[in-house]
């Protein structure tokens, strides 16, 4: 027997297409919600031993909630994932009730499990220019290591993640005064290529051996092909073990070191948040507390009566 009913199949799936469609998910996004959701549902199934229709749903209570919560503790899911998780489960409740003309409360309010949020890690601003220096040591071909100078500055100099820049075109180029970006959830937003970041990649293409087409990727591997991602986590991950830099130092530390510089520096929050494209300022303001701890860092060190 199939954990799911075809109600409630159809019901994931309708809800699934209307993220997309009108939330402007991304494929990511609306697979993990996907499964977040599915095992949700296959283990309601067990847990009363019965398929659970819509109408079965309806009538999921507190208790309910708790029995899945404890075997997803027992199971090893962390408090980070389950939080996750209860967030897709109570999306798509929150969407079938209005839907189906119920009462979500149970779910709904179901508690999260706390947990510390991670704090972005960034680099210091030398370490950022010796990581972009360092790379360009890693490899014994002139266009391959101009390649990743370019790939790093942009994601340092244009506050990048690295699918952004690696989504770049040869109709992208000569990069301009300014960038429309693509990001998560079709979400554009126009970013400022600071000059650093327009050499680099001037430089990059004299020295490509591969045609650049407006319709071919900007960056390219070995063989010509759309460089992988891989690649320059790998040349990173050299180079940070060549300056003896945490494992934290990767393509996406680069855009943390981009958003909490210019905060350093005086950058006005809801600035950053739209060179970032975090759709919520929240996002942003976890930089707020990079740059509190940094500066009582300071503090407790270099003030005479710390």
């Amino acid at each position: 027997m199939s954990l799911i009913s075809p109600a409630c199949r159809d019901a994931l799936q309708l809800w699934l297409e209307s993220l997309s469609a009108l939330a402007g998910r991304s494929d990511n996004t609306t697979n993990a919600y996907r499964r977040d959701v599915t095992d949700f549902l296959a283990f309601m199934t067990l847990h009363h031993n019965e398929r659970q229709g819509l109408a079965a749903l309806e009538r999921i209570s507190v208790t309910d909630m708790r029995a899945w919560m404890a075997q997803q503790r027992d199971s090893g899911v962390g408090a980070r994932s389950l939080a996750r998780k209860l967030s897709a489960v109570k999306s798509f409740y929150r969407w079938l009730a209005e839907r189906e003309g119920f009462e979500p409360t149970a779910v709904l309010s179901t508690r999260a499990p706390k947990f510390t949020k991670k704090l972005p890690r960034p680099l210091a601003e030398d370490a950022a220019r010796a990581m972009i220096e360092t790379v360009e040591l890693q490899s014994s071909s002139d266009w391959v290591a101009a390649r990743d100078v370019a790939v790093v500055t942009l994601l340092y100099g244009c506050g990048l993640r690295i699918s952004e820049a690696l989504s770049l075109t040869g109709a992208d180029a000569p990069l301009p005064a300014t960038l429309r970006i693509v990001g998560k959830g079709d979400k554009e937003r126009i970013v400022p290529v600071i000059p650093a970041a327009r050499q680099a990649v001037d430089r990059y293409l004299e020295l490509c051996p591969h045609p650049q087409g407006a319709t071919e990727p900007l960056f390219r591997g070995v063989r010509g092909k759309a460089l992988n991602p891989k690649a320059i986590q790998s040349v990173m991950a050299k180079a940070r073990m060549q300056l003896g830099l945490p494992a934290t130092a990767t393509p996406h530390a680069m855009r943390h070191s981009f958003a909490t510089h210019l905060l350093s520096a005086g950058g006005d929050l809801r600035a950053i948040q739209e060179l970032l494209g975090h759709a919520s300022l929240s996002t942003t303001q976890a930089y707020t507390a990079v740059d509190t701890a940094r500066l009582m860092e300071v503090y407790n060190r270099t003030h005479p009566k710390a």
